[in-house]
């Protein structure tokens, strides 16, 4: 793993300075590649590349890049893994048996496949997680590559003069003259609805992001071109309408050894190499599948909290008791984790508000002390129906169009005829333990659900932390999202699918994977993420729903394979998640830092939101009538993002 940078500017000649540029961008990356930099700069060309390498495979200096091709056309400066590295190579071979290797890394194996076949065809033999560059040498052109779900960061923006940027983070290109940082507030709306900002947007207005599954290629004083090189969307309808027959069982059977596959590969590094482990279902498949190819203990880690409400370090100790891994455990303090947001703006250098960035940092953190690469469980809600919404708003869907709308929007106006805090004093008389929390609160969100209509509006509603942006950022226009295209209900039919591939096209990279990417390279540890191996992705999609979701339970699939390997009873519980007590928090030792970034004062810095909504919601959760944890922890970390960034 590691960064990469670039400059590919036309004014540049043998007199500027691109290469002092370049050493300075790569250099602001350096904690994602903490063992080596290198710089490759042709000036009369105008292109410039850097790179700062977390050595994993093939550490000598024969790993070094940026790297050139044996023929010298092409340079590469490339962040990521290839997972069949040992078959792209056996294929460079028999293609071109004259070849001859300096040494076994996957850079020099990716350089010489684009010098037989170019980048298209070179990207669509690859599995893995990547970040690329390439620089041809003969036609002076940049290709910029990310991977197929958006595993790995690649943002690039366009200076005046023409000059394109590009760079693993935001924060190697803020480092050069003439970097626009204006805020988008299209972006910011996005960022109020989701907790992160969706690609191609990024927080500054001339700033993108390459979408998973893209390329870019651009030369000297031209416009850049964007192509897809594997669409989702087309996965997604080809595999519905080729729905598996087969039974369960060899369903399950199949998707094991796609699964041990995926691991095999992903377990392969010249460095220390472990796995996160929850003891839910999708980081006990992995480590399950890890032990069972390993022939000694599997290093775990897993991180727990003292409130029982959010810990399952006992679940992961004795799932790892039973698979007999090497675990360690570390029990958090709160003020460790709360000590750990003040890190957060600097770590995502980006607004970004999924609260369960602080359990992954610590983790990772955790982790980084005796490994430099983990696996983790990551993808498999996505791939295979694990979140609630997955079967509910189906479900609602179907309620909304069965019930006539006036009876609908009777029964919401009922519902909230009566505030949240009443509801609440209607059933304080009930035992504790038979009390939900915050009960007026899920009434109130339930009845705007049974108005919200068919499935997409649902889960624009479900997932927004701020239902209506413009309540807090004036006059906000959001940009379109994926479930904005009125065909998707032609495309994938199947409202539950519709949903997985919702959350496979936006939530999954821009928010976990986003999350686990700045999160794992903080402290200079790789994350893999085995369960989204391109090949379980396209067998996903071919699954019936029957196999995915039985009832209220998702993930059948992953189960029956996981009981395979551990008892039922270690691993079968309600969904928890990686979360944190955020809003017990606000309203208790964070209250002081809170009540700072949401002064009138500090909200005024940025100009962008309505203050006094904001702290009218405050006021209220702090007297705890009314749960504003998600929402306000999205304002927090913008403020807390602002703040740190906007003075350097």
């Amino acid at each position: 793993m590691c960064g990469i940078a670039g400059i590919l500017d036309p004014t540049a000649n043998a007199r500027t300075n691109i290469t002092d540029r370049i050493v300075a961008m790569a250099g602001i990356l350096a904690h994602r590649g903490p063992d080596a930099d290198g710089v490759w700069a042709d000036p009369e060309a105008g292109i410039a590349l850097g790179h700062r390498r977390l050595s994993i495979v093939d550490l000598s200096a024969a790993g070094a890049q940026p790297m050139a091709s044996a023929d010298g056309r092409w340079i590469t400066t490339y962040n990521g893994e290839l997972y069949n590295t040992a078959e792209l190579r056996k294929q460079v071979e028999f293609a071109n048996p004259a070849v001859r290797w300096r040494g076994y890394s996957d850079t020099e194996v990716l350089l010489e496949a684009v010098s037989l076949w170019g980048v298209s065809a070179t990207i669509e033999r690859c599995n893995g997680m990547f970040a690329i560059a390439f620089w041809d040498r003969r036609e002076r052109r940049l290709w910029l590559v990310r991977d197929r779900l958006g595993i790995k960061p690649l943002y690039w923006t366009r200076l005046p003069g023409g000059a394109l940027l590009f760079a693993s983070e935001l924060r190697a290109l803020r480092s050069q003259p003439g970097f626009d940082t204006s805020i988008d507030p299209r972006s910011v709306a996005a960022y109020l609805r989701s907790a992160c900002i969706p690609a191609p947007n990024a927080i500054y207005r001339n700033t993108r992001k390459l979408p998973p599954a893209h390329l870019l290629s651009a030369q000297p004083n031209k416009d850049p071109e964007i192509a897809c090189y594997w669409d989702l969307r087309q996965i997604a309808v080809n595999g519905q309408r080729n729905i598996e027959t087969r039974s369960r069982d060899e369903l399950a059977t199949d998707l094991q050894t796609l699964l041990a596959d995926s691991v095999r590969r992903q377990m392969v590094s010249d460095v220390p190499l472990g796995a996160f482990l929850s003891g839910g279902i999708d980081s006990s498949v992995v480590v399950a599948l890890m032990q069972s190819q390993s022939q000694r203990p599997v290093r775990t880690f897993t991180i727990g909290f003292r409130d029982d409400r959010y810990n399952e370090a006992d679940y992961a100790r004795r799932v790892a008791s039973h698979l007999k891994t090497d675990h360690t455990e570390l029990v958090l303090e709160p003020a460790v984790a709360q000590a750990a947001i003040t890190r957060l703006p600097e770590i995502y250098d980006e607004p970004f508000a999924d609260s369960s960035q602080i359990p992954t940092f610590l983790v990772s953190e955790l982790a980084r002390r005796s490994v430099t690469v983990a696996l983790s469980g990551d993808g498999g809600d996505e791939c295979f129906g694990g979140y609630v919404r997955h079967h509910w708003i189906r479900a609602l869907a179907g309620w909304n169009q069965l019930v006539p709308t006036a009876l609908s929007l009777a029964c919401s106006r009922g519902l909230r005829a009566l505030s949240p805090a009443t509801w609440d004093a209607i059933f304080n008389p009930l035992p504790a333990r038979l009390r939900p929390t915050f009960l007026g609160d899920k009434i109130h969100k339930a009845a705007a659900l049974a108005t919200a209509g068919n499935t997409e509006r649902i889960y624009r509603r479900v997932i927004a932390q701020w239902p209506e942006p413009a309540d807090v950022l004036p006059n906000a226009t959001e940009p379109l999202a994926v479930w904005d295209d009125a065909r998707i209900a032609h495309d994938i039919p199947d409202a539950s699918a519709r949903i997985r591939y919702f959350d496979m096209m936006q939530y999954l990279p821009d928010d976990i994977l986003t999350k686990v990417d700045r999160a794992s390279m903080a402290v200079s540890l790789e994350a893999r993420v085995p369960l989204l191996d391109h090949r379980v992705v396209e067998y996903a999609w071919q699954l019936p729903r029957s196999a995915l979701i039985q009832g209220s339970q998702g993930k059948v699939l992953l189960r029956n394979i996981l009981h395979r390997y551990v008892p039922r009873e270690l691993v079968e519980r309600p969904k928890a998640g990686f979360a944190i007590p955020i809003g017990a928090w606000i309203r208790g030792p964070l209250s002081d830092w809170a009540s700072d970034l949401l002064s009138t004062s500090s909200l005024s810095a940025s100009g962008l939101f309505e203050a006094g909504v904001i702290q009218r919601a405050f006021a209220e959760h702090l007297r705890g009538v009314r749960d504003w944890q998600h929402p306000l922890w999205t304002i927090l970390m913008f403020q807390a993002w602002h703040r740190h960034w906007a003075t350097k």
